[in-house]
């Protein structure tokens, strides 16, 4: 393992590689979307059987970060980045020629896989490579470029399927991944957990993917099952098993997947709560923002992608900031107030349509809500050992991503039955707007009352 005391001997190469990598996984995702409906045409399929590409990569995803930050721990956290981007490119490739749909959700899959070593792996990469003040700024100025795929990516998916394919959005991850490994080649160091065995907890592994698995996609269908159907409340169950059986079975093994040390780690559970609500109210308000442009506004995707721009650069800049407030005040306290300015900030804008105002107030909610989201991994990854910041990463991003999906599937089913009541779009988005404003005053309160207590935890 890379000592904290030593810096690396290419800092700057090492956040090259670090940041195009997670760049490339976020400009897929967030182009992705707007090509939906082109590929539903062009591969004869019904938009609804497509929507599988967008849940099977996020299924793949939230179930295999925990298992993918551990690996990294274990075996080499610069070997699993790099067959993480290597994955995810040669999936890029068999998306891009896949001739039917059944084809192209199985590479979405795979890119799944890959984007689920590169996230959590990303983050324990800087942790090990660079002093402990130093890796906060890494951390959040490698999320900063990632925003930036954010910014960019509803922008060049609509120009890419307009002008060329949707196709072409799969072709640009491959040259971008080549550069990540062949940078991460050359500039990082190997490190791991040296005093892990090298041996992976398969029945733990087993009950958690399937258990994130099962529970990312009782939220996925249950929109179309109905949230009381059989189908959901049968699958639910299964779920609650499976994670059950997981908890259980990692309190009996000698090496688990997950060391529960860390849930019994207030400042890490606090931050990984408080994270996941900015996380899941930063989802919910692109989504919602994005029917609200489009249905009441009128947009064309094109022009909903350039409104954008704004929330989605305002992300961007939240993540070196992030970095830098790390290194000045206390996690717990940058958490609180940044949770707070985000609940204000989102219950402002429930109440403007002028674009002058609203355009500036969306993007100060992308701000609020990307700085807690970056800082979130920032700030985890200073309350537990280095030697355990693949787990942590892989925890705390399950969380993150995993929640963020649940979220916006409950907002989609409550926006259409608050509109099945005769409200209109614009006032139904409001309303869930205003439930996760509130949602993040009382996160934010919490926490800074936990921080006034001064409990001193254990580390995790």
């Amino acid at each position: 393992m890379v000592e904290a005391s030593t810096g690396p001997a290419h800092p700057k190469l090492i956040i090259a590689a670090v940041s195009t990598s997670l760049f490339c996984v976020q400009i897929d995702y967030f182009a992705m979307n707007l090509a939906v409906p082109r590929m539903s045409d062009d591969l004869s399929a019904s938009a609804t059987d497509l929507q599988w590409v967008i849940s099977a990569y996020m299924l793949a995803l939230g179930a295999l970060m925990v298992p993918g930050g551990r690996l990294g721990d274990m075996f080499g956290r610069r070997r699993v980045l790099l067959v993480g981007n290597a994955l995810f490119g040669l999936a890029s490739v068999l998306c891009a020629l896949a001739p039917s749909a059944e084809l192209l959700i199985a590479g979405r899959v795979v890119q799944g896989a890959g984007a689920a070593l590169i996230f959590p792996v990303s983050v324990s990469v800087l942790t090990n490579a660079f002093p402990p003040v130093r890796a906060s700024h890494a951390i959040g100025l490698c999320y900063g470029i990632a925003g930036l795929g954010n910014a960019a990516g509803p922008l060049v998916g609509g120009l890419l399927t307009e002008s060329l394919s949707w196709r072409a959005i799969f072709w640009l991850n491959v040259p971008l991944t080549v550069v990540a490994i062949v940078i991460g080649a050359i500039a990082i160091t190997e490190s791991s957990d040296e005093q892990s065995p090298r041996r992976l907890d398969i029945l733990g592994l087993a009950l958690l993917t399937t258990g994130i698995a099962a529970f990312t996609l009782v939220f996925d269908r249950a929109p179309t099952w109905g949230w009381l159907s059989v189908s959901t409340i049968a699958l639910f169950v299964v779920t609650m098993v499976l994670l059950t059986g997981f908890v259980v079975a990692e309190n009996r093994v000698r090496w688990p997947l997950v060391d529960f040390a860390l849930a019994r780690n207030p400042r890490f559970a606090v931050l990984v709560v408080a994270g996941t609500i900015a996380n899941i109210a930063y989802a919910v308000t692109i989504f919602g923002s994005t029917l609200y442009l489009q249905q009441a506004r009128a947009l064309d995707p094109i022009a909903a992608g350039i409104v954008f721009l704004g929330p989605s650069a305002g992300a961007a800049i939240g993540g070196p900031l992030s970095g830098w407030l790390a290194a000045r005040f206390p996690p717990i306290t940058v958490m609180g107030i940044g949770c707070v300015a985000a609940g204000v900030a989102l219950a402002a804008l429930t109440s403007v349509a002028s674009w002058p105002v609203y355009v500036p107030i969306l993007s100060l909610c992308g701000f609020t809500m990307g700085l807690v989201y970056a800082f979130t991994t920032v700030a985890t990854q200073s309350v537990v050992r280095p030697d355990r910041a693949g787990e942590a990463a892989g925890i705390t991003l399950t969380f993150l991503v995993t929640m963020a999906g649940v979220g916006v599937a409950v907002s989609s089913s409550s926006i259409e039955i608050l509109e099945k009541h005769s409200l209109s779009s614009a006032a139904a988005i409001d309303r869930v707007f205003l439930v996760l404003a509130v949602g993040l005053l009382v996160a934010g309160t919490v926490v800074l009352a936990m921080n006034r207590a001064r409990i001193s935890p254990p580390e995790g």
